[in-house]
């Protein structure tokens, strides 16, 4: 009785019409999610996928209208070979050396952390198949973002290699699946690359760690003032006032503050390119960072923001203000007397209250557009107008609700606790100095010059005047 003989390949779907070949076919070797995946984006983008596995008639489900071969011939039916397995696995491709010879390797693997192997995976490909032409690519795409097609967040594919000719290849298939490709150089740029996936929100860490910080500054700073002083001075426990009352006073000082910070860096770049009289100059390296993150800054802020709102929201139902006004009530009755209504006061309140709703408003008009979905579907312009002029606005209206909320308590010596101004006080120093440097910016003699600066031109220096006066 003869063996039974397995086949080499399996069709998964039909080739073609009477079995017609069809484009050039791209080789994945792997079958885990990444490589079904990029297999299924490929089927779509009209490409033939002939995938490599050790077992081709049972490596689970896979796109239909694919084909699995083995390794062997898998990688000898195509010019361009995606490696979607990991890096312990990489051994048997040594001996796939004279298939792969010539053909372009396509590394799209990471690790569990960093400097977890003395060299990149690409560079370690590229030692274990040196005739073939490695290039690292799509490792910092998810198989959620292949499935369902680039965002605002992943379009670009970075790639990088030691040979041009195939970095085009590779930079062709992923503008046909929708991608915009980088260059980042030779292969020895792979480590970088790889390091990519593993890092956890790297433009959300400076912010975060301001919003921390402040948060933890003024905390602290108004326990003092309100909790720690009544109970020394006057022998009061008002201790309740930490979970409602303290934290409603510390949420929107810090957003105000952070939405002041989302727009400082912005202005100080104006003023640094008004002394310099020139754009095509950079900025500091700490003027740079500070303005990638202000989508981070202004995001966080909207959250403090709407922590605020919404304990304050919840203020009629505590006990404590219940409370208190069944007490004053009480109090009137037994006296017989009724209080005054205080116009000023009413005045006073409602404007409070609707600037502040107003800056709310804003504040969330600003958070709405900053989402991918919605800024791609705005031009420029308008992007531009909402993001800046109307986010002027709302810093504006958020620190003219903070200044309403003061009033004329800055005037009673019973506001200084310990020496010490209020929370809201300080809050107000950074939103001031950023609306007060704005409003320099806006006047008809300076906004004329920064619009030439960022139109092109550049001031001539007193030495270059001199010497163009020479030559005429």
């Amino acid at each position: 009785m003869s063996a039974e003989v397995k086949p080499e390949s399996v069709s998964l779907g039909p080739l073609g019409p009477a079995g017609a070949p069809g484009p050039e076919p791209l080789c994945v070797l792997g079958t885990g999610d990444l490589g079904r995946s990029l297999g299924q984006r490929l089927l779509r983008a009209g490409y033939r996928v002939v995938y490599g596995s050790r077992r081709p008639g049972s490596c689970g489900p896979l796109p239909e209208g694919a084909q699995v071969m083995s390794h062997a011939a898998a990688a000898q039916a195509a010019r361009l070979v995606f490696v979607c397995i990991h890096r312990e696995n990489y051994a048997f491709l040594e001996a796939l050396a004279p298939e792969l010879k010539g053909k372009v390797l396509v590394d799209v693997s990471n690790n569990l952390k960093k400097n977890l192997h003395p060299e990149a995976n690409a560079e370690y490909l590229q030692r274990l198949v040196p005739g073939a032409h490695v290039v690292k690519a799509f490792n910092t795409l998810s198989a959620w973002t292949l499935q369902t097609g680039p965002s605002d967040a992943n379009r670009q594919v970075h790639l990088c290699g030691d040979s041009a000719e195939a970095k085009d290849a590779v930079a062709d298939v992923a503008a046909k699946l929708g991608f915009g490709a980088v260059d980042r150089g030779a292969v020895s740029a792979a480590r970088e690359l790889e390091d990519v996936p593993l890092q956890l929100f790297p433009q959300w860490r400076l912010p975060l760690r301001l919003a921390a910080g402040l948060t933890a500054f003024f905390f602290l700073y108004l326990l003092l003032r309100d909790v720690v002083s009544k109970y020394t001075s006057e022998g009061k426990d008002v201790s309740f006032r930490i979970m409602v009352s303290l934290a409603n006073k510390v949420f929107p000082i810090v957003s105000l503050i952070m939405l002041s910070l989302c727009y400082l860096p912005g202005v100080m770049a104006a003023f640094l390119q008004l002394h310099r009289g020139t754009k095509y100059k950079r900025f500091p390296e700490w003027l740079d960072r500070w303005m990638l993150c202000r989508k981070q800054l202004g995001l966080l802020a909207l959250g403090f923001a709407s922590l605020h709102v919404l304990y304050t929201l919840i203020i009629p139902i505590r006990y404590y203000v219940r409370f208190r006004l069944s007490a004053i009530t009480v109090s009137e009755i037994r006296e017989n007397r009724t209080a005054a209504f205080d116009t000023t006061m009413a005045w006073r309140t409602d404007s409070y209250y609707a600037v502040g709703i107003l800056g709310f408003g804003l504040y969330l008009l600003l958070g709405i557009t900053s989402l991918p979905s919605v800024s791609n579907a705005l031009s420029w312009r308008e992007f531009s107008f909402i993001q800046s002029k109307l986010g002027f606005l709302t810093l504006l209206l958020c620190t003219f609700h903070t200044y309403l909320y003061g009033w004329d308590k800055f005037l009673r010596a019973s506001s200084y606790r310990w020496y010490t101004p209020p929370g809201y006080m300080l809050c107000l120093l950074p939103p001031s100095a950023v609306l007060a440097l704005k409003l320099l910016l806006l006047l008809p003699c300076v906004d004329r010059s920064l619009a030439r600066i960022r139109q092109g031109r550049e001031r001539a220096r007193p030495r270059e005047d001199a010497e163009k006066a020479l030559l005429t």
